[in-house]
């Protein structure tokens, strides 16, 4: 087992063994600046980075792992011992909690299925070898005619190079969050994701007249784009220009030689159905898995109201 300090070195591995954007070094450093602690671990030819969160006594921590592990620590049940052994012996945990990148049932020994999610299951994840003529004749004929309406606007899709620009979408991620009633993390959390993940958190926005309308955050690998937060203001919606924008997001993703584009969970709600516009067939990933390390866990997964909380702030 090889522990890893050095950034460079375990992009490398994720990228060699196409793990997932969220086990990249730039992520586990925000959640490290922000009450969580990292641990990267290889194990013969896959890897994991670990996310620990101290919960309260008499509980010992989660041991989290967040679209992971990768590589062949997803088939090979000795190389997963030894995982287990070392997040055992090392950190005491009430639970190990993982969420790979992969379809199917977990048949996994000693692992159950969760009935606290992290990050959702259903999604939908668009092939980006196809070509975008291919990509455009999946899509419903209303989101097609709406890219090349909101396209026809004038409006300008950039990429945010400066704190100042994420600023004006934090701004429109406020009225956004404010609409759908849901929570948000403080502003140095969002600086964080974009000045630790560099190249890999681009954040890209459409402009109207010089003024921000919409965002699209996505962090991504050399082959996976996966979709963290987006919005838009009034102008925004009322220009439709989430159409042109994630289109040219896609568009862009693709250039750049990805093979896939996650849109990161699908709800029964208006956003949802925008994203299956652009890609109608669903994708049900594993789903959240838990191994129990402690007699505590039947508590913490039955009746701690912690759980749930942890889980919504881990999954935004």
């Amino acid at each position: 087992m090889l522990q890893y300090t050095s950034e460079t070195d375990w992009n490398k591995l994720v990228t060699d063994y196409d793990g997932h954007p969220l086990q990249l070094w730039g992520w586990g450093e925000v959640k490290a600046a922000h009450n969580w602690s990292v641990d990267r671990v290889q194990i013969g030819k896959g890897g994991a980075q670990l996310l620990i969160k101290r919960l309260p006594k008499p509980f010992g921590p989660l041991v989290y792992i967040a679209r992971g592990p990768f590589g062949e620590l997803l088939t090979n049940q000795a190389d997963r011992q030894e995982l287990i052994r070392y997040v055992r012996q090392k950190y005491k945990p009430t639970l190990i909690s993982v969420e790979p990148d992969t379809l199917g049932k977990l048949s996994w020994k000693g692992w159950r299925k969760s009935p606290n999610h992290i990050l959702i299951a259903r999604t939908a994840v668009l092939d980006l070898t196809q070509s975008e003529d291919e990509m455009l004749a999946q899509m419903s004929k209303k989101t097609r005619q709406y890219i090349r309406k909101s396209a026809g606007e004038g409006t300008r899709v950039a990429q945010a190079k400066t704190l100042k620009d994420i600023d004006d979408c934090l701004a429109i991620y406020k009225q956004t969050a404010q609409r759908a009633g849901f929570e948000l993390h403080g502003d140095d959390y969002y600086y964080d994701i974009f000045m630790k993940l560099k190249s890999n958190s681009p954040v890209f926005m459409a402009r109207q007249n010089g003024k921000t309308i919409a965002f699209l955050w996505p962090v991504v690998t050399d082959s996976i784009a996966f979709e963290l937060y987006g919005g838009m203001n009034d102008e925004g919606q009322r220009l439709r220009a989430n159409y042109h924008l994630k289109w040219s997001v896609v568009r862009e993703m693709k250039r750049r030689g990805l093979k896939t584009y996650d849109v990161n969970g699908l709800l029964n709600d208006g956003v949802s159905a925008f994203k299956k516009g652009f890609i109608p067939e669903e994708t049900i990933l594993s789903g959240t898995y838990d191994l129990p390390l402690s007699p505590l866990y039947w508590i913490w997964s039955i009746g701690l109201p912690t759980a749930k909380k942890i889980a919504r702030k881990l999954g935004s």
